[in-house]
């Protein structure tokens, strides 16, 4: 699927949906080729009823401000650029009030496709 984006721009925004238990959220993310895993801000994952509190796995995530440990819970589904992904881990930390996304898709979503990003044309393609 391909998804244009302004090129001019610090960020690649694409629109995702997240699945909860019993309801699910569109909310947008930004596409990091420079993050290994996928992180959803903590407040999203509870408008889903998950509970990031309660779980007990923390994983050591390298961010912007340092090192920190962030709940790893498993997503019932998640739909972007035309691929969905069931059962997904995601890392659950709280982004910074000057985030203009809610979710930094990592690598870990493309994992087995085809990623080509444009930065000439603006376009992001998922094969």
């Amino acid at each position: 699927m391909k998804v244009n984006f302004d090129p001019k721009q610090g960020l690649i925004p694409i629109q995702t949906r997240l699945f909860g238990s019993h309801t699910d959220t569109i909310v947008r993310l930004a596409l990091d080729t420079g993050a290994t895993g996928t992180m959803i801000n903590w407040d999203v994952a509870v408008l889903l009823s998950y509970d990031p509190a309660s779980v007990k796995e923390r994983v050591q995530v390298t961010t912007g401000s340092g090192v920190e440990f962030a709940p790893r819970i498993l997503i019932r589904k998640v739909e972007a650029l035309g691929l969905t992904s069931v059962n997904f881990p995601v890392l659950c930390h709280t982004l910074p009030p000057s985030a203009t996304v809610d979710v930094v898709l990592g690598l870990d979503f493309f994992r087995g496709k085809l990623l080509i990003i444009d930065l000439n044309e603006g376009f992001v393609n998922v094969k």
